[in-house]
């Protein structure tokens, strides 16, 4: 069996692994009378001793936006879309900071570049207070240039900014057979990217979960339901400094 990049930093370097990263109704309301046949209502349409159902309450709108850009960590392959740690982070996040939501504009297999062509219409579009930027991964795995990555990245974040949002940058790292001068570097960029633009921080998303096999979906790449929660409270800890 070839063992996926996870196993092979695990057992390497015992550190983490990188993944790659490759709607109540309401029924409708009868229609009028026509004008001049308006009657009470009879025994036949509504019984005298009928219930009466309270409408549903209204979805509170979010005032404040949490909007997360990332790959499929993040956009929560190969789970029910309930079960990512985004979606457990929504509802942490509606739970916790009322009047805050969270929107998920994460796309499987995006790298740095197409994270940077999107977030003008992401930032048009869902307006948000802050902006979660877990990208990156993809970009490593392909040996892309790293001033590529960074140049993207900055770019993305001078977006947020732009638009007044604050920014969380989520870092990745990479497995040690991609060298230690460009697994290194790579390691290093969102480090020094976040102490240089001075935005929130967060080395690795997979931290809690990387080592541990058990926390993977079939394909070894992902990390499984069980494993969500762990990558939301992992996160918390940085986001929730910059929802207020």
């Amino acid at each position: 069996m070839v063992e996926s990049p996870l196993r092979r930093i695990a057992i390497a370097a015992g550190a983490c692994a990188l993944l790659a990263l490759g709607a109540c109704s309401r029924a409708p309301a009868p229609a009028p009378a026509p004008a001049g046949d308006a009657a009470a209502p009879t025994a036949a349409t509504v019984p005298p001793d009928a219930p009466s159902t309270p409408a549903p309450a209204a979805t509170p709108v979010a005032q404040h936006v949490v909007l997360v850009m990332g790959d499929s960590l993040s956009a929560g392959y190969g789970l029910a879309a309930s079960e990512g740690w985004v979606s457990l982070l929504a509802t942490k996040v509606a739970q916790e900071k009322p009047g805050w939501g969270v929107v998920n504009a994460s796309v499987s297999g995006e790298t740095t570049a197409g994270g940077a062509a999107r977030i003008a219409g992401e930032l048009a579009r869902n307006k948000p207070d802050v902006v979660a930027i877990e990208l990156g991964a993809n970009d490593g795995l392909r040996g892309l240039p790293l001033e590529q990555t960074r140049a993207n990245l900055e770019a993305m974040i001078a977006a947020a900014r732009g638009a007044k949002a604050k920014v969380l940058l989520i870092g990745m790292r990479l497995p040690p057979n991609y060298g230690p001068d460009y697994t290194g570097g790579f390691e290093a960029l969102f480090a020094d990217l976040a102490k240089r633009e001075q935005v929130a921080f967060l080395p690795f998303l997979l931290e809690p979960v990387a080592a541990d096999d058990s926390a993977f979906q079939a394909d070894r790449l992902h990390p499984n339901a069980g494993a969500q929660p762990k990558l939301r409270d992992h996160v918390w800890p940085a986001l929730e400094p910059l929802l207020n």
